[in-house]
């Protein structure tokens, strides 16, 4: 069959068009490789896990009835989240919440309801599911009058209800549907409604994350994001290096930074809330049962040395048990300077004129171990010799919770205000080796009056005071030595732009959304 002049132009042209179309190339897919020092996930529920590197993910996936305006940790900043509006009581007792229509949950678990958030809330609120069960405890009742609507009553004022339901912690909202199909296997396969939905766990490997493309606030500019689990420093760093990674979790030392900041083509954020590093004394322990002992331990310790050694833009000196910014910090406690002659004059007269030893266990991670071995030294110079046990930071965390170790110097932030940091790591109830036990590493238990009324005091002065009055029994009994905050350090690619100023994060990292852009 012979074709027509015509028709063969107009096979040709065709051809033509379809060829063109088929070398143009299909816009590449936005994925951003993020490295952290953590070997492995914990788990994945965010009602359940403390874990820092599990944190980094959690706004990621889920959201809050509330949330902190990106990049802060503002208390007067907190703005709409899964809720549209709010309302309380005049006494504060009773708070009404309207939730957003047509917000879906990832994996195809439905619109979130007032029931989600009635399950989640009182999910949080138990001690069986939940790490943070006791920030809870004054809820008297949350109920759904409506499928848009969610009605707190609080048995009593807390401080900062809004706190205790934005995207931190126990405030985030999970699926009741997945919950209750998935059972245990939750922990490592969230649901949740925020900008990325869960992909796929690879255990000591990788989380993967893909954009929520029917995301609330808007679908994310970044496709995808792949967590990696590097533990080792010079890996990570060497990852970064070669472009193999976009974000790392960086060393919290002024060095690294330093030298980090040369690349012109790197971003180093140092971000806030800062981790306040503690030296807690357990005080049914051996000499430091004696309160001499422990004031020994507090004017043997030089601050400032410290924070020399760590670097001015990674840490700043404390002196409260709660940290500095936080709502209720005061600087007006017994202040322990630095005295090696009045640490062995206290020694001495506690009956220990050549000094003692204290067991120690104490992680391999080098933001904790480093501070740690800066202490023996400094310790040592007062009759005070510290026999370091070095572990995984596994380990670690389960053998400090098992009474295990006579000084425990721990980092930890928290939501600021000065009742999360006393109730967890300094009201008795909290006591580590008790049923109800949090992170009171030192068994401190002089101050439960002031924390406990604290809580439900409604008058803002009076709450004020009472929070004073617990750091200095705190620390004229010195249950604990405060030395620095450290702030959480992470090195990015220029490219890599999150679409505003990232300054604080109570997640320990920056907050990946809508927004956020890797060119």
């Amino acid at each position: 069959m012979r074709c027509s002049k015509k028709f063969l132009s107009v096979l040709l042209a065709v051809f033509a068009v379809t060829c063109l179309f088929s070398t143009v190339p299909a816009q590449a897919e936005s994925v951003l490789r993020v490295g952290t020092l953590s070997n492995d996930a914990n788990q994945l529920d965010p009602h359940v896990s403390t874990k820092s590197q599990d944190k980094i993910l959690f706004p990621w996936i889920f959201s809050g009835l509330v949330r902190f305006k990106p990049g802060t940790a503002d208390l007067n900043q907190i703005e709409p989240d899964l809720a549209e509006s709010w309302k309380a009581s005049a006494d504060g007792l009773t708070w009404t919440f309207k939730l957003r229509k047509g917000v879906m949950f990832h994996a195809g678990y439905g619109e979130l309801t007032a029931e989600d958030v009635v399950f989640s809330l009182n999910r949080a609120s138990t001690k069986e599911t939940s790490t943070a069960y006791k920030g809870y405890a004054d809820f008297a009742s949350v109920t759904a009058p409506d499928k848009y609507t969610v009605k707190i009553t609080l048995a009593k004022p807390i401080p900062s209800l809004l706190g205790m339901v934005t995207n931190y912690h126990g405030g985030y909202i999970v699926s009741k549907s997945a919950v209750e199909k998935l059972g245990d296997n939750f922990k490592t396969n969230p649901i949740g409604t925020g900008p990325f939905a869960f992909s796929e766990y690879q255990s000591k490997r990788q989380v993967t994350l893909v954009a929520n493309k029917d995301y609330f606030l808007g679908a994310p500019k970044i496709d995808k994001i792949i967590y990696r689990y590097l533990p080792d420093e010079s890996s990570r760093e060497l990852a970064f290096k070669n472009g193999e990674l976009d974000l790392i979790y960086g060393t919290r030392e002024q060095r690294w930074v330093e030298r980090i900041r040369e690349d012109k083509n790197v971003k180093v954020d140092i971000i806030g809330l800062g981790e306040l590093r503690t030296l807690h004394m357990n005080a049914t322990k051996g000499p430091l049962q004696d309160v001499r002992v422990r004031r020994a331990v507090a004017h043997a310790v030089n601050r400032d040395e410290m924070v020399a050694f760590v670097g001015q833009d990674v840490a700043q000196r404390s002196v409260s048990v709660v940290p500095l910014g936080y709502l209720g910090n005061t600087s007006d406690v017994p202040l322990y300077k630095h005295d090696l002659d009045k640490a062995k004059d206290l020694l001495k007269e506690a009956g220990y004129p050549d000094g003692i030893t204290l067991k120690v266990i104490i992680t391999k991670v080098a933001s904790l171990r480093v501070p740690m071995e800066v202490l023996q030294a400094q310790l040592r110079k007062a009759g005070i010799t510290l026999d370091l046990e070095v572990v995984e930071h596994s380990a670690f965390h389960k053998l400090i919770r098992q009474d295990a170790s006579d000084l425990v110097l721990y980092g930890a932030a928290r939501f600021p205000v000065a009742d999360s940091y006393l109730t967890q790591f300094y009201l008795s109830d909290s006591i580590v080796g008790t049923p109800t036990a949090i992170t009171n590493f030192s068994h401190c238990n002089v101050a439960d009056a002031e924390i406990n009324a604290a809580r439900s005091e409604a008058d803002a002065g009076k709450q004020l005071a009472l929070w004073k009055t617990a750091q200095q029994k705190i620390l004229e009994q010195s249950f604990s030595v405060p030395i620095f905050e450290q702030l959480i350090v992470w090195a990015r690619t220029a490219r890599l732009d999150y679409g505003f100023d990232m300054k604080n994060s109570l997640s320990n990292g920056p907050i990946i959304n809508e927004m956020t852009t890797l060119k």
